[in-house]
């Protein structure tokens, strides 16, 4: 079973310089991302990028998974 920090970690290391913030009750999750590589990108171009750093994982391991995205600007 995949947990929180399990995302945290793939996401962290799919995306450069970026933070993650992940709570979930195993098949559903919440996280807040925030790397500078969002800049300039829609929202969608976004949750491409961590879908992305996500894999395959998205179509099995992870049955849900919601999202905030946010430069480090706007993160403060």
């Amino acid at each position: 079973m995949v947990d929180a920090a399990d995302i945290k970690g793939w996401i962290e290391r799919g995306l450069a310089d970026c933070t993650a913030e992940v709570e979930g009750d195993g098949q559903h999750f919440n996280a807040v991302i925030v790397s500078p590589v969002f800049a300039g990108k829609t929202m969608v171009e976004q949750h491409q990028l961590v879908y992305a750093a996500l894999g395959d994982r998205m179509a099995g391991e992870i049955h849900a998974l919601s999202m905030r995205t946010l430069t480090p600007e706007e993160a403060r």
